[in-house]
């Protein structure tokens, strides 16, 4: 969304979110204004549609766009009737998956299709499961918005001795690396559990795990237990601005994602997949939701994330393509 509002003319924006921890270093780096409710989470309640509607007065919207569908474009009926926007997309991410699931988020994610005129979508995976609660002239009006990537900072050629000297790499040893929240749902795990087998195979092979979650302390115990905390290094959140040169000191990128809760919690796509591909990394994925979609731009290849075996193995040759 950062990338959306960065790429439209300034005097055309206005941002009205939630406040995070850094938000005065952010909108102070940006061009167009930002409105930071008090509250960490916006939901559609009364305060929040009047604190927007406000907002929307003020600058003259005649647009809105729901950075995240479900729940709060839920306002956007009583948004084009307190106020001059007359035009309202509502962008899904994913988690919306579920909501088209469950009885009682399915109507109102149904409502939100009728309300807007137009509800995005970043795969055909999610496409295909968003649409089995919208009405028919709701999904008639869909359109794909997927992630995209700056080809002018990610990019083949970039200076990997950085990162590899800050973390103690010889330039010499295979890196494979993993970066993204961590949850159970992106498979790191299964690269941890795979890891003794890729080390019979390249000995001095470092995997890399970049990026932070709730799933943190679990794996540092997990690498602990099989024997390999010596040769998995954990990177807590890494700026994004300096990804790119964290993505120049891998070999080989792996994520191998997999769907959890009955169908409910996929991969929607995965934007760390193009970057890495577009850094000339050899891309390696789960088969979760929209993830092979993602793989097969890229030329990538898709494994059964809850396979160790096959985990395994596709680390293994990636690994001896590579070097």
């Amino acid at each position: 969304m950062f990338e959306v509002c960065a790429r439209m003319p300034a005097e055309d924006v206005v941002v009205y979110t939630a406040r995070m921890a850094g938000s005065a270093d952010v909108d102070s780096a940006v061009a167009f204004p930002v409105v930071r409710d008090g509250s960490r989470t916006l939901l559609p309640t009364r305060r929040v549609a009047r604190s927007i509607a406000g907002v929307a007065r003020a600058y003259g919207c005649d647009r809105v766009v729901f950075g995240a569908a479900a729940p709060l474009a839920l306002l956007a009926r009583g948004l084009r009737r307190r106020t001059t926007i007359t035009h309202a997309t509502a962008i899904t991410h994913g988690h919306e998956v579920w909501w088209a699931t469950v009885p009682g988020a399915r109507t109102a994610l149904r409502r939100i299709g009728d309300d807007v005129d137009v509800v995005t979508y970043v795969s055909e995976f999610c496409r295909a499961r968003i649409t089995r609660a919208l009405s028919p002239s709701a999904v008639a009006r869909m359109q794909r918005l997927s992630p995209w990537v700056d080809q002018t900072r990610f990019r083949p050629g970039l200076d990997g001795r950085v990162w590899r000297v800050r973390l103690g790499i010889p330039a010499n040893r295979p890196v494979v690396l993993a970066a993204s929240r961590l949850v159970r749902r992106k498979g790191h795990d299964a690269l941890i559990e795979a890891w003794p087998r890729v080390l019979q195979d390249h000995p001095d092979a470092v995997l890399v795990v970049v990026g932070d979650g709730p799933s943190r302390q679990r794996l540092a115990r997990l690498s602990e237990r099989r024997g390999v905390a010596g040769s998995v290094v954990m990177v807590p959140g890494v700026a994004w601005d300096h990804m790119p040169q964290v993505y120049a000191m891998a070999d080989v990128f792996a994520l191998p994602c997999r769907t959890r809760r009955w169908g409910m919690e996929p991969e929607a796509f995965g934007i760390v997949y193009l970057e890495a591909a577009a850094c000339g990394l050899p891309v390696i994925t789960g088969n979760s939701g929209g993830a092979p979609e993602a793989a097969r731009q890229v030329g990538g290849t898709v494994v059964d994330g809850r396979d160790v075996s096959a985990v395994a193995a596709v680390l293994i040759r990636a690994l001896t393509s590579s070097r």
